[in-house]
Protein backbone atom coordinates (compact mmCIF):
# COMPACT_ATOMS: atom_id res chain seq x y z
CA UNK A 1 0.00 0.00 0.00
CA UNK A 2 1.49 3.24 -0.82
CA UNK A 3 1.78 6.04 1.52
CA UNK A 4 0.94 3.63 4.20
CA UNK A 5 2.03 6.26 7.15
CA UNK A 6 -0.69 8.18 6.25
CA UNK A 7 -3.67 5.63 5.95
CA UNK A 8 -6.48 5.05 8.93
CA UNK A 9 -9.27 2.99 7.79
CA UNK A 10 -11.98 3.46 10.11
CA UNK A 11 -15.87 2.30 10.12
CA UNK A 12 -19.14 0.75 10.98
CA UNK A 13 -18.21 -1.70 8.85
CA UNK A 14 -21.51 -4.31 10.38
CA UNK A 15 -19.27 -7.25 10.62
CA UNK A 16 -17.78 -9.31 12.83
CA UNK A 17 -14.23 -10.39 13.51
CA UNK A 18 -15.11 -13.34 15.61
CA UNK A 19 -17.27 -14.61 18.09
CA UNK A 20 -15.78 -12.02 21.12
CA UNK A 21 -16.83 -9.38 19.24
CA UNK A 22 -20.67 -10.17 20.17
CA UNK A 23 -22.88 -10.70 23.65
CA UNK A 24 -25.06 -13.87 22.63
CA UNK A 25 -24.73 -16.63 19.74
CA UNK A 26 -25.06 -15.65 16.37
CA UNK A 27 -23.57 -13.76 13.29
CA UNK A 28 -23.10 -15.05 9.76
CA UNK A 29 -19.87 -17.07 9.99
CA UNK A 30 -18.80 -16.67 6.21
CA UNK A 31 -19.45 -12.41 6.29
CA UNK A 32 -16.99 -13.01 9.46
CA UNK A 33 -14.03 -15.33 7.62
CA UNK A 34 -14.36 -12.61 4.31
CA UNK A 35 -14.03 -9.97 6.60
CA UNK A 36 -10.97 -10.98 8.52
CA UNK A 37 -9.69 -12.23 4.81
CA UNK A 38 -9.88 -8.86 3.62
CA UNK A 39 -8.16 -7.34 6.14
CA UNK A 40 -5.25 -10.17 5.80
CA UNK A 41 -4.93 -9.68 2.49
CA UNK A 42 -4.51 -6.20 2.69
CA UNK A 43 -1.99 -6.53 5.28
CA UNK A 44 -3.69 -4.43 7.87
CA UNK A 45 -3.80 -4.32 11.68
CA UNK A 46 -6.49 -3.94 14.16
CA UNK A 47 -5.78 -1.22 16.71
CA UNK A 48 -7.00 -1.93 19.82
CA UNK A 49 -9.85 -0.80 21.20
CA UNK A 50 -9.67 0.72 24.84
CA UNK A 51 -12.56 0.54 27.22
CA UNK A 52 -15.89 -0.95 26.57
CA UNK A 53 -15.67 -4.76 24.21
CA UNK A 54 -19.00 -3.86 22.16
CA UNK A 55 -19.75 -0.57 19.65
CA UNK A 56 -23.45 -1.07 18.84
CA UNK A 57 -26.46 -2.18 20.89
CA UNK A 58 -30.06 -2.94 19.51
CA UNK A 59 -30.79 -0.57 22.94
CA UNK A 60 -33.58 -3.61 23.89
CA UNK A 61 -33.91 -5.73 26.83
CA UNK A 62 -32.21 -7.99 27.06
CA UNK A 63 -29.61 -6.06 24.47
CA UNK A 64 -27.59 -7.56 21.74
CA UNK A 65 -24.37 -5.99 22.09
CA UNK A 66 -22.02 -6.20 19.07
CA UNK A 67 -18.47 -4.90 18.09
CA UNK A 68 -18.97 -3.83 14.51
CA UNK A 69 -16.58 -1.06 14.43
CA UNK A 70 -13.25 -0.73 13.36
CA UNK A 71 -9.82 1.21 13.32
CA UNK A 72 -7.26 -0.72 10.78
CA UNK A 73 -3.73 0.50 9.70
CA UNK A 74 -0.95 -0.89 7.44
CA UNK A 75 1.41 -0.52 10.74
CA UNK A 76 1.64 0.44 14.27
CA UNK A 77 1.18 4.09 14.84
CA UNK A 78 -2.03 4.70 17.04
CA UNK A 79 -1.80 3.98 20.83
CA UNK A 80 -5.50 3.39 20.61
CA UNK A 81 -9.19 3.63 20.50
CA UNK A 82 -11.19 4.53 23.20
CA UNK A 83 -14.82 4.31 23.67
CA UNK A 84 -16.41 7.07 24.95
CA UNK A 85 -20.02 7.02 25.97
CA UNK A 86 -22.62 6.12 23.46
CA UNK A 87 -24.78 8.97 23.84
CA UNK A 88 -26.47 8.95 20.13
CA UNK A 89 -29.14 6.37 19.60
CA UNK A 90 -26.72 3.13 19.39
CA UNK A 91 -23.16 3.48 18.66
CA UNK A 92 -20.75 4.84 21.04
CA UNK A 93 -18.12 7.73 20.43
CA UNK A 94 -14.18 7.54 20.02
CA UNK A 95 -11.29 9.17 21.10
CA UNK A 96 -8.26 8.04 18.45
CA UNK A 97 -5.09 8.70 19.98
CA UNK A 98 -1.90 8.89 17.85
CA UNK A 99 1.50 7.91 18.64
CA UNK A 100 4.92 8.18 16.69
CA UNK A 101 8.37 7.13 16.88
CA UNK A 102 9.58 10.68 16.19
CA UNK A 103 11.32 12.09 19.37
CA UNK A 104 8.73 15.62 19.75
CA UNK A 105 10.88 18.65 20.31
CA UNK A 106 9.88 21.43 22.21
CA UNK A 107 7.63 22.65 19.48
CA UNK A 108 5.82 25.73 19.75
CA UNK A 109 2.07 24.31 18.07
CA UNK A 110 0.63 27.69 16.65
CA UNK A 111 -2.91 27.58 17.56
CA UNK A 112 -5.29 29.69 15.57
CA UNK A 113 -7.95 30.81 18.19
CA UNK A 114 -4.93 33.10 19.12
CA UNK A 115 -5.14 35.38 16.63
CA UNK A 116 -9.01 36.27 17.70
CA UNK A 117 -7.53 36.79 21.29
CA UNK A 118 -7.65 40.93 22.08
CA UNK A 119 -4.08 40.52 23.46
CA UNK A 120 -2.87 38.64 20.47
CA UNK A 121 -0.77 41.43 18.82
CA UNK A 122 0.15 43.08 21.75
CA UNK A 123 1.94 39.82 22.78
CA UNK A 124 3.74 39.55 19.53
CA UNK A 125 4.82 43.18 19.65
CA UNK A 126 7.09 42.46 22.98
CA UNK A 127 8.16 39.18 21.82
CA UNK A 128 9.56 40.51 18.82
CA UNK A 129 10.60 43.66 20.66
CA UNK A 130 13.00 42.06 22.97
CA UNK A 131 16.91 43.39 22.44
CA UNK A 132 18.59 40.58 21.12
CA UNK A 133 21.94 41.57 20.42
CA UNK A 134 23.13 40.18 17.69
CA UNK A 135 25.10 42.20 15.27
CA UNK A 136 24.38 39.49 12.18
CA UNK A 137 21.45 40.29 10.68
CA UNK A 138 19.99 36.50 9.61
CA UNK A 139 21.46 35.89 13.61
CA UNK A 140 19.37 38.61 15.24
CA UNK A 141 16.11 37.52 13.03
CA UNK A 142 16.25 33.87 14.38
CA UNK A 143 16.85 35.62 17.93
CA UNK A 144 14.08 37.17 18.00
CA UNK A 145 11.86 34.39 16.18
CA UNK A 146 12.98 32.14 19.39
CA UNK A 147 12.04 35.29 21.94
CA UNK A 148 8.91 35.04 20.30
CA UNK A 149 8.48 31.69 20.32
CA UNK A 150 9.03 31.70 24.39
CA UNK A 151 6.95 34.64 25.22
CA UNK A 152 4.24 32.96 23.20
CA UNK A 153 4.83 29.51 24.76
CA UNK A 154 4.19 31.72 28.67
CA UNK A 155 1.52 33.34 26.89
CA UNK A 156 0.02 29.96 25.92
CA UNK A 157 0.25 28.55 29.42
CA UNK A 158 -1.57 31.62 30.50
CA UNK A 159 -4.42 31.45 28.06
CA UNK A 160 -4.86 27.90 27.07
CA UNK A 161 -7.23 25.64 29.38
CA UNK A 162 -7.50 23.00 26.42
CA UNK A 163 -5.65 20.20 28.15
CA UNK A 164 -8.00 21.07 30.99
CA UNK A 165 -11.32 21.02 28.91
CA UNK A 166 -10.28 17.49 27.22
CA UNK A 167 -9.95 16.44 31.02
CA UNK A 168 -12.88 17.84 32.54
CA UNK A 169 -14.81 16.28 29.76
CA UNK A 170 -13.10 12.76 29.70
CA UNK A 171 -14.43 12.66 33.59
CA UNK A 172 -17.92 13.91 32.23
CA UNK A 173 -18.33 10.81 29.79
CA UNK A 174 -16.87 8.67 32.51
CA UNK A 175 -19.47 9.73 34.51
CA UNK A 176 -22.57 9.61 32.04
CA UNK A 177 -21.05 6.11 31.38
CA UNK A 178 -21.37 4.87 34.90
CA UNK A 179 -25.14 5.93 35.00
CA UNK A 180 -25.72 4.18 31.52
CA UNK A 181 -24.18 0.94 32.95
CA UNK A 182 -26.06 1.46 36.59
CA UNK A 183 -29.44 2.44 34.35
CA UNK A 184 -29.81 -1.19 32.95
Amino acid sequence: MQDEQDLLIVGEFNLMRGPENRNKPGGDITELLFFNEAISSLGLLEIPLLGKQFTWSNKQQPPLLERIDWFLLPSLGLKGATILVAEVPDHALYLIEVATDIPKGNILQFENYWMEHEHFLQVVQHGWSILTFQTDVAKNVTAKFKNLRRVLKTWQRNISSLSANISNVKLILSLMELLEAHKN
